[in-house]
């Protein structure tokens, strides 16, 4: 780290949001800007950086309560119990909280990739749009944590439901349980790290307790950039590599993607983690695009040349795997003379459990897009199931608005006015309780 010649002091009751902070978010707060606080020491400068010291709330990503409540009806009905919809969707209700839980905030859907296992690539035609500063104060008023004592019953949930403990080594399933709803995701259909304030937004998370994440391309990466939103505060920062070869990569996401340079850089990011000891946790991610044994030697792979860095790395399932079959997207590859994705199966499954059971988010969380506006979730690429305006309206108002409501009881319903219907892999409530897997038309 460079020398400096004064010492830098962050006195946290200054911060214009100390009024209005309480509880657990003032200790996080605190927590968080005493890793700013740099001192001189025989010539250097370290940070001092105090982890897992705080007994404190966990920030929400999605709703771990209805998610426990409703598993024991998942139970029934994967059992072949025979439950009414009228029945259900009053039990949702019921469980459902009435306080919006924020899943992600897409801060931009600019990206310079052409991911052949991205519905993006051939079929998102919204405008590029990036939210701005005045748009976080207000959100970020409305977010609040989860209680202590029921991340406590979360813990011993998924211990006992799925046999991962908080110490379990890592997977996609450990980090859905035990990362996932500790944070804010900001991303959706988009590289964060096309957008140019997005240290700014880390900081305003980082001010006010709250937890942050998000994946990107590691072609993508520019150090200094990184050194800001690192030094603001960010949680969990995820790359994605599907093949050590850079021929391989490059046929998976495209021309800008190439695993020799990406792999350099991350280095270079992991050694100024080390050297000024920022608290954030990197991860290391590859998606099973291969669904085959030679995808398994290439995660290996991976995780050989990354044995001796200290990261968090785990093989991720294919998400969204109807686009395979998209005829766009034959098109699309057969132009640049791209390889085709295997399409002798329309589902190659999944060991993601969330990917397994019905689809709760209409329940448990809501999703930001970059213009302001709530959608279905983040996997809604283009913006087509609208459920209202946070530019406009409180998260809670839309979320316990007419639209949803409605949204809710399609997913019962199936309603194939949806593109959930025929664009998602996830199972819907509708189909246990139909007994049939719907079927695209």
């Amino acid at each position: 780290m460079p020398d400096r010649k004064e010492t830098r002091l962050v006195n946290c009751l200054s911060c214009p949001f100390y009024p209005t902070l309480t509880g657990s978010h003032l200790v996080n707060m605190v927590k968080t800007l005493v890793q700013f606080i740099l001192i001189r020491d025989q010539n250097e400068l370290k940070v001092w950086e105090f982890e897992n010291t705080f007994n404190t709330d966990q920030d929400q990503m999605y709703d771990i309560e209805f998610y426990m409540k409703s598993h024991q009806w998942q139970k029934r009905l994967e059992s072949g119990e025979q439950i009414s919809k009228s029945e259900l969707l009053d039990v949702f209700e019921g469980f459902r909280s009435k306080e919006p839980i924020i899943y992600n905030i897409e801060t931009t859907n600019n990206c310079n990739m052409r991911c052949k296992m991205c519905p993006r690539t051939t079929k998102m035609t919204r405008a590029i749009t990036n939210l701005d500063d005045r748009f976080y104060d207000r959100i970020l008023e409305q977010i609040r944590p989860h209680d202590a004592d029921l991340w406590k019953q979360w813990e011993a949930f998924c211990e006992k439901n799925y046999g991962i403990s908080r110490d379990s080594v890592p997977s996609e399933n450990h980090f859905f349980l035990y990362i996932i709803p500790q944070v804010i995701q900001l991303h959706g259909y988009g590289d964060p790290l096309l957008d140019k304030n997005l240290s700014n937004v880390i900081r305003r998370l980082t001010t006010k307790g709250i937890q942050s994440y998000f994946s990107c391309n590691p072609a993508n990466i520019n150090v200094e950039v990184t050194r800001k939103q690192m030094e603001a505060g960010l949680t969990y920062l995820k790359y994605s590599f599907e093949s050590t070869d850079d021929k391989k990569f490059k046929d998976i996401r495209g021309n800008q993607a190439n695993f020799t340079q990406a792999f350099k850089k991350t280095m270079k990011i992991l050694e100024l983690k080390e050297q000024r000891q920022y608290s954030t946790r990197i991860v290391i991610t590859m998606i099973d695009v291969g669904h085959d044994e030679e995808q398994q030697e290439e995660f290996e792979n991976l995780r050989q040349v990354f044995q001796d860095a200290n990261v968090y790395i785990y093989l991720k399932s294919e998400d969204q795997q109807w686009y395979r079959k998209d005829e766009t997207l034959a098109s699309y590859l057969d132009k640049e003379g791209r390889d085709l994705p295997d399409r002798k199966q329309d589902f190659y499954g999944t060991n993601a459990i969330h990917w397994l059971e019905f689809c709760k988010h209409p329940w448990m969380s809501m999703s930001i897009k970059s213009d302001g506006e709530v959608h279905m979730c983040m996997e809604d690429y283009n913006n087509e199931v609208f459920l209202g305006d946070a530019n406009k309206d409180s998260l809670k108002e839309i979320w316990n608005g007419e639209l949803y409501k409605n949204f809710r009881c399609d997913h019962f319903s199936l309603n194939p006015c949806i593109k959930c219907i025929k664009e998602c892999d996830m199972p819907k409530i509708g189909e246990f309780l139909c007994r049939t897997k719907v079927i695209s038309l």
